[in-house]
């Protein structure tokens, strides 16, 4: 089977190559790669987001996952292909850890660092202005401790850092703290960073402000949802800030077709030879989107990664906070202040603990 580059990889956004800029103690062979004449992917929106299962032959809903392959003795197995045509339970459990997968997580690396576009990370100057205007919003100054929950590479870390915060941030993925860790240990930043999963955190009156930044909590099913929250409440000293921003529905309205498929050489998700099928699954009653890729190697492997959103109205995620304590201090359109606007695909909340 022959497998030709046609475009940059569906359903997701541009990125550059990070050749030369990374910290050399970071692998950058992947970013290189696409340097020398492969066509550049482009990264999933928003990789907080991401879950990843791997279905096996013939899987019903529910049932164990392993690999598995599309054929058998030669023949084609159309009985994965409809099953993965069908919705999945909404945030149905996959096997963990795809974040390290050493091709992977280096194209999830080069996505956060690039600053042509929003698609991991949003752009400096979204940053810049984001952290300006939460050092105001939250009431923060020098000497404050703040909790940055899925830092990534410590983009919005080690500007709250130059502003004089002692900032803590907790990350998944071993390659973006790696990054962050080198990054500011190059610029001389005393930025406390931890690898491990922010559901598992255990902080207790440590914070005086905590934000979750990039619709991280609309990755999550409602009762880690829930979890999460009350781990905030614990992690913030009386009165503590927080911040976050989750997506609406809007966006995904907005998102449009998703089926389709492609293939190429080499891509974001694998350094060899694949086929990608593109799906999305909206469940309305819920407010739930699900974006799909299916990923077929050419040994005929299946691999599923998928995007989960639980979108969230103004009325909803006020409702999900205040039952965990906290009071709403403001709501916008997102975290640089923009006021907020029905027709928007971000909202942006920041309050305090009651």
């Amino acid at each position: 089977m022959r497998f030709t580059i046609k475009s940059a990889e569906p359903g997701i956004a541009g990125f550059s190559s990070q050749c030369g800029t990374s910290h050399p103690s970071i692998d950058t062979h992947v970013q290189c790669r696409y340097g020398q004449g492969v066509e550049k992917p482009r990264p999933m929106r928003n990789w907080a987001l991401l879950g990843y299962v791997v279905l096996s032959c013939g899987a019903r809903k529910g049932s164990p996952v392993q690999t598995t392959a599309l054929s058998h003795h030669g023949a084609l197995r159309l009985d994965i292909l409809r099953h993965l045509s069908e919705h999945p339970e909404p945030f149905a459990p996959g096997a963990p850890r795809f974040w390290d997968d050493p091709h992977i997580s280096a194209s999830m690396l080069a996505a956060h660092l690039d600053s042509t576009n929003d698609a991991a990370s949003r752009r400096p100057s979204v940053i810049d202005a984001s952290v300006r205007w939460l050092l105001s919003a939250l009431d923060l100054h020098p000497n404050h401790a703040l909790l940055d929950l899925g830092c990534g590479p410590g983009l919005y870390s080690e500007r709250f850092a130059r502003a004089g915060l002692r900032v803590t941030g907790i990350d998944a993925s071993q390659r973006s703290i790696a990054y962050a860790r080198a990054h500011a240990t190059e610029r001389q930043l005393a930025i406390d960073y931890r690898h491990g999963d922010y559901l598992a955190m255990n902080f207790r009156h440590d914070f005086d402000a905590v934000v979750l930044i990039y619709g991280d909590l609309c990755a999550l099913a409602p009762a880690q949802r829930d979890h999460l929250l009350a781990a905030i409440s614990t992690a913030l000293k009386a009165d503590g800030r927080f911040a976050l921003d989750v997506t609406t529905p809007r966006r995904h309205t907005a998102t449009g077709d998703l089926n389709h498929w492609q293939a190429y050489d080499a891509g974001f998700w694998r350094p060899t030879p694949h086929l990608v099928l593109t799906q999305g699954f909206a469940y309305p009653d819920r407010a739930i989107f699900l974006e799909q890729y299916v990923v077929i190697d050419t040994d005929t492997t299946v691999t599923v990664y998928r995007n989960w959103f639980q979108d969230y109205t103004v009325a909803t995620i006020t409702e999900a906070l205040e039952r965990h304590g906290f009071a709403i201090d403001g709501v916008g359109s997102d975290l640089t202040g923009r006021p907020a606007d029905p027709d928007a695909e971000w909202i942006g909340v920041v309050g305090h603990k009651r």
